[in-house]
């Protein structure tokens, strides 16, 4: 629960090199995520290089982060191997929050960065990574050592809450 409570997006990085056992680690736990009729239809493309980072923030408004990354993780579904149309986007967000919640046990930092469903970011990710057609990428999850340390913050609101319907009868 610690991890729940206290995971927050980061945006700042060290630099200091995310290590292979740690995104083995991080994919591990994204592949754990639950997923409609378990067809599991994820992928996900480690990125290191700091040129494709790059290329990433020239059609990515939102990916600043990357400027001090370590590394980033493409996740994306295969459109191929869902059973239920339409669900890969719950499964890989699914993916995706299992992965943040690793960052934080591991010590790192993390922030998603959403591509679907804006089709040009879409596009422009697919030409990038050379993805198949049936492959779309729903979001970029920059990681590192954080250079920042946001504190957990209180997001409980009952009265967003409504049992058994939306109006008390």
């Amino acid at each position: 629960m610690k991890e729940i409570f206290s995971r927050r997006s980061v945006r700042k990085f060290t630099g200091e090199a995310v290590s292979p056992e740690q995104l083995e680690k991080l994919l591990r736990a994204a592949m754990c995520a639950p997923s409609a009729g378990n067809q599991q239809p994820w992928e996900f493309i480690v990125v290191r290089n700091r040129e494709t980072m790059g290329k990433i923030q020239v059609f990515h408004p939102y990916s600043r982060p990357l400027d001090t990354a370590a590394c980033a993780i493409v996740v994306c579904g295969d459109t191929i191997r869902q059973r239920y149309p339409g669900f890969w986007v719950q499964d890989c967000s699914a993916a995706i929050q299992n992965l943040l919640l690793e960052t934080v046990h591991l010590g790192l930092g993390g922030v998603w960065m959403g591509v679907y469903p804006s089709q040009q970011r879409v596009q422009d990710c697919q030409q990038l990574f050379r993805l198949p057609q049936q492959i779309i990428p729903l979001g970029i999850v920059a990681l590192g050592y954080p250079d920042e340390q946001p504190q957990p913050r209180e997001t409980y609101q009952p009265q967003r809450i409504h049992w058994e319907s939306w109006e008390e009868v």
